[in-house]
């Protein structure tokens, strides 16, 4: 009798998680027009949202927002990729910088939207501190040469706590909080979730689904091969743990993102 309950339980989560599935295609253009604040009557396309995603390393656009990439393409929105280093911590820059190039292809982002910035002062070390200001500089800069409407990053927590990536939220949500950044642009910040639940891969689905957040993205079998052909592109950082990574991170399969706000804290949405 407890295997038949086991059983039962087991095919009611895997139910539950394919109805997620089907309500997230429904319901993934209206949350994003919503937390963009755009009319529902106008067409989401590349021709309204231009999405630039600010990560650390080169790595990092695969291994925390491959989701995100893959469903903004899919709606062919205009994603750029804003790269603060070359990753060049073991003397691998030039290497490393190949393979962001290669992994952004097979996301989908072409190397003409791809900017990575080598800067003695933002060297790819935990230990480093990383200048606010600078990081702030550098972002402005990048928004007053583009038209972006879309800015997507780290939260305080940076996933894996590396303080480079921690580094890039407290500039951008000083920029944000300052004013210094288009009234036109929604800035969002990827959520850190617990050792648990970040290894606990597609399973863990339902808690992204039902626990508050402004933009959640998913992606299924299709998109996780995608996203593991991108991780496989860095060979250089291919070590034993970020194989088990490709295997078990949520991160593969869902992004769920806060919206940094403006001046005083904003009600989560629920």
């Amino acid at each position: 009798m407890y295997v038949y309950l086991v059983v039962f339980v087991i095919l009611s989560y895997l139910v539950c998680i394919r109805y997620i599935y089907l309500q997230h295609r429904r319901t993934l253009v209206k949350s994003l027009k919503c937390v963009m604040k755009i009319s529902a009557d106008r067409e989401l396309n590349n021709a309204n949202v231009t999405a630039l995603i600010v990560t650390a390393h080169p790595d990092d656009e695969c291994m925390f927002f491959a989701p995100t990439i893959i469903r903004l393409r899919e709606l062919n929105v205009s994603v750029h990729l804003l790269c603060l280093s070359e990753g060049n911590y073991y003397n691998q820059g030039p290497e490393r910088h190949r393979e962001l190039v290669s992994s952004c292809a097979v996301l989908g982002i072409p190397n003409s939207r791809i900017t990575i910035i080598d800067e003695e002062k933002l060297p790819d070390d935990p230990k480093a501190e990383w200048s606010t200001a600078l990081i702030s500089s550098v972002v402005a800069k990048h928004l007053r040469a583009h038209t972006f409407n879309l800015v997507l990053t780290f939260d305080g927590s940076g996933v894996s706590g590396h303080a480079n990536h921690v580094a890039i939220y407290k500039a951008i949500r000083h920029l944000v909080s300052t004013g210094e950044v288009p009234n036109e642009c929604t800035f969002l910040s990827l959520v850190t979730v617990g050792l648990l639940r970040k290894y606990f891969s597609f399973l863990e689905l339902p808690l992204s689904w039902l626990l508050p957040s402004h933009f959640c993205v998913l992606v299924g079998s299709q998109g996780y091969k995608q996203a593991k052909a991108a991780m496989l592109c860095h060979g250089s950082q291919l070590l034993w743990f970020r194989r088990l990574y490709i295997v078990f991170s949520r991160y593969m399969f869902v992004n769920t993102f806060l919206v940094i706000p403006r001046g005083p804290k904003i009600t989560k949405i629920y």
